[in-house]
């Protein structure tokens, strides 16, 4: 047995590879087009629903918020999937948000896109 480009090792290699590029292709595939119900879903996140609320921290015109300690959203026009990751890994002083669903960081992460003009 060998652990060469065509051994074991290659097997399983791909093994663990195809499922996580499944579901990464997944997630950047759908469009980051949300209907007005996740918009609305999503506004909620940002001002009601994630503790600590968004807005202490960050400024969004849309929401009417204006945090002065992380990036000013508006300006930074982020992507849905820089969104999501950073709800739900934390990144510099922004802690993870863990008690929010999948629905609901999908929600805000494709909110925060749309009212900003940000891009995919």
């Amino acid at each position: 047995m060998s652990g060469g480009a065509d051994g074991p090792l290659r097997e399983t290699a791909m093994s663990v590879r195809r499922p996580l590029a499944a579901v990464l292709l997944a997630f950047l595939a759908t469009p980051a087009v949300a209907d007005p119900a996740q918009l609305e879903l999503g506004k909620r996140v940002f001002t009601e629903l994630a503790e600590p609320r968004c807005g202490a921290c960050h400024t969004l015109a849309d929401a009417g918020t204006k945090g002065e300690l992380g990036p000013v959203l508006d300006t930074l026009k982020p992507s849905a999937s820089r969104v999501a990751t950073a709800v739900s890994n934390g990144i510099g002083v922004m802690p993870a948000f863990e008690d929010l669903s999948e629905e609901q960081v999908k929600a805000v992460a494709l909110y925060v896109q749309t009212v900003t003009g940000g891009k995919e």
